[in-house]
C-alpha cells in the first residue's frame, strides 16, 4: 500500500506547530528539521508520520508574538473595515491598555505588537465583548481552525415571543444556509436575556438563530472564549494574554 506524501507546511499546521504561512517562512529560513535534517525548500512533501522540530530561532520568534484580549465596543468591526465603521485594531495603543494588565511592566506597548495582528474570530459591528487578536498562527488555528472545538459564551438580550419549541431548537435542530448547526447550550438567564454557548461561529449566527424562533436580538455580549473570560476588562480597553493563560 502506497502512503501518500503530505506538504510539510500543511502537516506542521495540522500538528499545531504554527500556521501554514508561518511554516513556509520557517522552511525558507532553514528553521525546520524533519527527522533531524534541515528542510529549506518550499513545497517539500513528507511522509505523514515524520518527526518535525523547530530550531531555536523559530521558537524565539514565536515567543515574541503577542495575543491581545480586547473588550470591543459596539460600532467597531473585528476584521476588514466596512463603510462608516472603524476596525477594532485601531483601539490597540498605549493609552487604551488596561491599567490592571499583569504584563504591563514586563511588556510595555510597542508598535511592533500591531504588526501582522489579526482577529482570531469575528464579533459583529453591533456586538460587544471579548475579541482575540493575535500574531500567533497557533492561537488563530486553535480558535478558528476547521477542527477547533473551543466554545464561546454569550449573553444575549432579546425581544419577541419564543415559539413553543424554540428553546429546544436553539439548543439543537436549527439550520443556516442549508447546513445543520452543531449542538449548542442555550438557557434563560432572566426574563429577556439568554445565555448561549457555541462551538462554531457562522456569520451573525446567534441573531439568525433567534429570528428563526420568533426572537429579535437587541444586545449581544461575548463573555468567554474557552478558558479565557472577559472579566473586569473595561469596554474599549485591552490586555495581553498572559504566559500562564491558555484557551
Amino acid at each position: 500500500m502506497t502512503v501518500e506524501l503530505v506538504r510539510l507546511s500543511k502537516l506542521m499546521a495540522e500538528r499545531g506547530l504554527c500556521s501554514r504561512r508561518e511554516a513556509d517562512s520557517y522552511i525558507e529560513r532553514g528553521w525546520v528539521l524533519v527527522d533531524g535534517a534541515v528542510v529549506d525548500t518550499l513545497g517539500t512533501k513528507v511522509l505523514p508520520d515524520v518527526s518535525i522540530a523547530l530550531k531555536h530561532s523559530a521558537q524565539n520568534a514565536q515567543a515574541k508574538r503577542v495575543t491581545i484580549l480586547l473588550h470591543k465596543p459596539v460600532g467597531y468591526v473585528s476584521g476588514q473595515p466596512e463603510p462608516g465603521c472603524t476596525p477594532a485594531v485601531q483601539l490597540i495603543g498605549g493609552a487604551s491598555r488596561w491599567a490592571e494588565d499583569p504584563s504591563i511592566r514586563q511588556q510595555p506597548f510597542a508598535h511592533g505588537m500591531l504588526r501582522n495582528l489579526a482577529p482570531a474570530g469575528r464579533l459583529d459591528v453591533d456586538s460587544t465583548g471579548l475579541l482575540v487578536m493575535t500574531q500567533d498562527g497557533r492561537v488563530a488555528r486553535h480558535l478558528i481552525g476547521d477542527d477547533s472545538d473551543v466554545d464561546k459564551e454569550y449573553l444575549v438580550r432579546v425581544t419577541g415571543k419564543l415559539s413553543a419549541d424554540g428553546l429546544k431548537l436553539l439548543n439543537h435542530g436549527l439550520s443556516l444556509d442549508g447546513k445543520k448547526l452543531r449542538p449548542a447550550k442555550v438557557n434563560w438567564q432572566n426574563d429577556d436575556q439568554l445565555r448561549f454557548v457555541l462551538r462554531e461561529g457562522r456569520k451573525r449566527q446567534i441573531r439568525r438563530m433567534c429570528e428563526l424562533v420568533g426572537l429579535r436580538v437587541v444586545g449581544l455580549k461575548r463573555i468567554r472564549i474557552g478558558k479565557i473570560k472577559l472579566g473586569h476588562l473595561p469596554v474599549g480597553q485591552w490586555r495581553l494574554l498572559g504566559p500562564d493563560e491558555q484557551f
